[in-house]
């Protein structure tokens, strides 16, 4: 365990961007690394951070002309965009309380609970979803920061599974993370989504001491796929088959530099573990 966790280290950028920038110390304590040091609200460039206040005053105002799922989800979602991800929390809390059997809500707050290291909520908010959710008609799940192309990409029962499954590899429960992974795939509609999924259930695996079955789940992935957002986890993939040099994996020409080295540098350090 103690190696799993040296690992997570490096992933601390994968839920706070801090890419080198400086932090109020006076901004609340958002949450704490797996190493106990604090983490704070990053600082942003006035344009950014204007954008997102403005995106955070229509949601309120939108919430208190009506208090509905959706107007708290958005709500919730608008304060995790800042980064203020124990307001987020609060939100979505207050929202279950009034929409009980919304598993869109315990999955929006299961995602900021993964976010602020609280492992052990998050796997209950998603066991609590997936067993809510709709299991036979998939919904497009609307982006809050759109990709390049405009195109939303995943849905609601994808993002439920690959968070409880991610919820449970982050604890070192690698068999229950297997195992919904494996019911992910059903809902991985898209290449994005197939290989978001097929990482971390290749990861699962390996971690299982399960290498064959590993190395089996990932011929699907091919070099002629269609990837808009999840290009680091394509390229970890890439790596795994064989098929993209070590070197080349670091190598980022993706707007978010932060987030996709650290993406990749965790599926480098998990490999040679």
């Amino acid at each position: 365990m103690k190696a799993h966790l040296l690992i997570l280290l490096y992933c601390t950028v994968f839920f706070f961007a801090c890419s080198g920038e400086k932090v109020e110390e006076k901004e609340e304590v958002q949450a704490y690394a797996v190493d106990g040091s604090p983490l704070y609200i990053p600082e942003r460039s006035d344009e950014a951070t204007s954008a997102l206040e403005a995106n955070l005053k229509e949601a309120e105002t939108n919430y208190k002309a009506e208090s509905n799922e959706m107007n708290t989800i958005w709500l919730g979602r608008r304060w995790a965009y800042l980064t203020n991800y124990n307001k987020a929390i609060g939100v979505f809390s207050d929202g279950i309380k009034q929409f009980p059997n919304s598993y869109k809500l315990y999955r929006h707050r299961g995602h900021r609970y993964i976010s602020t290291r609280q492992f052990e909520k998050a796997e209950a908010d998603y066991k609590k979803a997936f067993e809510l959710m709709d299991k036979e008609k998939i919904e497009v799940e609307p982006d809050g920061a759109p990709n390049s192309m405009n195109i939303p990409l995943s849905n609601t029962q994808f993002n439920i599974l690959y968070h409880y499954g991610l919820a449970l590899y982050l604890q070192g429960k690698f068999e229950e993370a297997t195992e919904i992974y494996k019911e992910c795939l059903k809902y991985s509609v898209n290449d994005d989504l197939l290989v978001a999924t097929t990482d971390w259930l290749y990861m699962s695996l390996m971690r299982e001491g399960k290498a064959e079955e590993a190395t089996a789940v990932l011929e699907p992935i091919h070099s002629e796929m269609t990837i808009i957002e999840n290009d680091s986890y394509y390229k970890r993939i890439m790596m795994y088959k064989g098929e993209l040099a070590k070197e080349e994996l670091l190598r980022t020409d993706q707007m978010d530099v932060a987030l996709s080295l650290a993406t990749q540098g965790y599926g480098m350090g998990n490999w040679y573990l």
